[in-house]
């Protein structure tokens, strides 16, 4: 039988490994401490549960929706970024409700990209930055990320060096899974260098609003200039601990923001009703919520990060997202992130993600997602302890 090509182009999981493995121990009733995927636990507030409820019950929501998102919801998102931001943005042109921002991405890249176009993805990078557009059918050139690193010295190569000439770059700041963050001013360049080189911007702010430390995360759409060549998107994922709901959101310029709706009006209808109805309870309803969450994240940075510190495993604190990004210890350092992250499982019982799944340039570093309580965190600490010796009390 004939291959499939698209699929032909997607390289193996490498989170599978890890994955299995610990699926492998889990059946042999080994307790693993699971900090591998960015999967949040917190429940979501009540209020937006209750809404939920209430909006179930009536008949009158349980049809088709829209695909682009009811407008109020569209409404409460474009509120939102003008209450933080101070950015303008039209609700029936510069908005567009997403089934999170993964599908969104996804199909925006779909309706942007043909075969063989240039796309920019910064590496180490969430996956679907780069696979979005190899399913779409372009080719990727990394942008290396990172300590020591000069960004738009590298964008600038990637830039000389592709050809055909870049079409699309992709952003995350915060950066998962980095953690790096970042200040308007660079937004500012990135859009200067976009309107010079004729290149859209697509930046992923799924981590708005877990941020640390007096650190607050600025919206790409802040910079002047930025709506003329780029859309930013945003999620109520991890901010109002939504994970499985799947409200996303695009935001920004008229054009995409336009395609993304034309080539979602032939794929689906919309998010259900209910859930957009409570999600507008949700961003309506004030950052109480919002905080309370933020500050779980932090407790656990804190408690992940002075457990590691003292065992000898030396991580800086991030400032935002609800990640770790720790460098591999020196004497581990040349097994590569895969095989150090079976090391963890095997000998300590711990699950994290290896930094190759994220790129070339994340090989050295293992991510820790903070989803695991004080008394998980600490269990790990004393296994991890095995491997680098130190004191974990």
């Amino acid at each position: 039988m004939e291959e499939f090509s698209r699929i032909q182009r997607l390289p193996p999981y490498v989170f599978a490994v890890v994955g299995d493995l610990k699926m492998k121990l889990r059946r042999q009733n080994i307790d693993i401490v699971d900090f591998s995927m960015g999967n949040p636990d917190i429940p979501t507030p009540p209020h937006i549960v209750d809404k939920l409820v209430e909006a179930a019950q009536k008949p009158v929501n349980h049809r088709y929706s829209l695909s682009r998102g009811i407008p109020h919801l569209r409404d409460a998102v474009c509120e939102r970024y003008k209450r933080l931001y101070d950015v303008d943005l039209d609700p029936n042109t510069e908005a567009i409700v997403t089934m999170g921002s993964k599908e969104g991405l996804a199909h925006l890249s779909l309706a942007m990209l043909s075969p063989g176009d240039v796309v920019l993805a910064p590496d180490p990078t969430y996956p679907i930055h780069k696979y979005a557009p190899i399913i779409a059918g372009a080719d990727v050139r990394s942008v290396p990320i990172g300590p020591g690193r000069d960004f738009f010295e590298d964008l600038t190569a990637a830039t000389k060096q592709a050809w055909p000439r870049p079409k699309l770059l992709f952003l995350c700041y915060p950066h998962n899974p980095t953690t790096e963050v970042t200040d308007l001013a660079f937004f500012e360049k990135v859009v200067e260098f976009a309107k010079e080189n004729n290149i859209w911007v697509i930046h992923d702010l799924a981590y708005a609003d877990l941020v640390f430390d007096g650190y607050k995360a600025p919206s790409f759409l802040q910079a002047k200039g930025a709506k003329d060549v780029g859309v930013e998107f945003y999620t109520m994922s991890k901010s109002y601990s939504m994970p499985g709901w799947r409200v996303g959101f695009c935001l920004g310029n008229p054009k995409l923001i336009h395609a993304l709706s034309r080539i979602k009006s032939y794929l689906d209808y919309g998010i259900f009703q209910p859930i957009q109805i409570a999600a507008t309870v949700g961003l309506r309803s004030g950052d109480e919520e919002v905080t309370k969450v933020c500050d779980i994240y932090r407790q656990r940075r804190d408690w992940l990060i002075d457990g590691l510190n003292r065992i000898g495993w030396e991580v800086p604190a991030p400032k935002a997202t609800m990640f770790v990004w720790a460098r591999i210890p020196e004497e581990f350092r040349k097994m590569g992130s895969v095989e150090f992250s079976k090391l963890l499982l095997t000998e300590a019982q711990v699950a994290v993600s290896p930094g190759l799944g994220f790129g070339a340039y994340g090989d050295e570093y293992v991510r820790f997602a903070l989803i695991e309580n004080d008394h998980r965190t600490r269990q790990a600490v004393r296994n991890i302890r095995r491997l680098l010796g130190g004191s974990s009390d």
